[in-house]
């Protein structure tokens, strides 16, 4: 009537759990790195590189641009935001560039808010991304209009590479399983590689 089961073993595969233990050893913040790893898997492509530009609603912007607005909300607090807007708008009334009417000087407030955001957000990445990239999760290197380098300046943008077991994240941990023994999979096709025949 009951059958004895087997334990079920983490597959070789698949080992995430190895990813997030070493992120607790590596990082600062391993909740917010592996957040981050997540995001870089979700746009890399075939290869595992993501960057140095992301599409979003019909524009281009820059793959670390990209990942701090993504990560924005992870880091908002009502409170933590109200003192901001506050300070922003101190900052741009003492500057004399706050606009008179209403609508517009909210306008300026959020648009300074989110640069502010923003800025704040690339200094977290860089170092959530150093992380990684130590941990041998990352390869880090920068594409653009003068040369690829490894440095930035020059008008270029960072790509970032899945490497290691953040690969298992990327785009194969996306595609379609093989199938398994007991299961035949029709290609259509009429000629058989010499290696896949029976």
């Amino acid at each position: 009537m009951f059958h004895t089961t087997t334990p079920l073993e983490p597959a070789a595969s698949c080992d995430i759990a190895a990813v997030l233990e070493r992120l607790a050893q590596v990082s600062s913040r391993p909740r917010y790195a592996f957040m981050l790893l997540n995001l870089i898997a979700q746009v890399a492509g075939p290869d595992g590189s993501a960057g140095p530009w992301i599409k979003r609603d019909n524009e281009l912007v820059s793959l670390r641009d990209w990942l701090c607005d993504a990560l924005t909300p992870m880091a908002q607090r009502s409170a933590r935001n109200v003192a901001l807007a506050e300070r922003v708008h101190r900052d741009l009334v003492r500057s004399g560039v706050l606009p008179r009417d209403a609508q517009d000087a909210q306008r300026a407030v959020t648009e300074e808010m989110r640069a502010r955001i923003r800025t704040a957000g690339k200094s977290n990445l860089s170092r959530a991304v150093s992380e990684l990239v130590n941990a041998g999760f990352l390869r880090r290197h920068y594409q653009g209009y003068r040369i690829d380098h490894q440095n930035r300046g020059g008008q270029r943008h960072a790509v970032y590479t899945l490497v290691g077991d953040a690969r298992l994240l990327g785009p194969a941990a996306r595609a379609p399983k093989a199938s398994v023994q007991g299961e035949f999979a029709f290609t259509g096709q009429a000629n058989l590689h010499p290696a896949c025949s029976i």
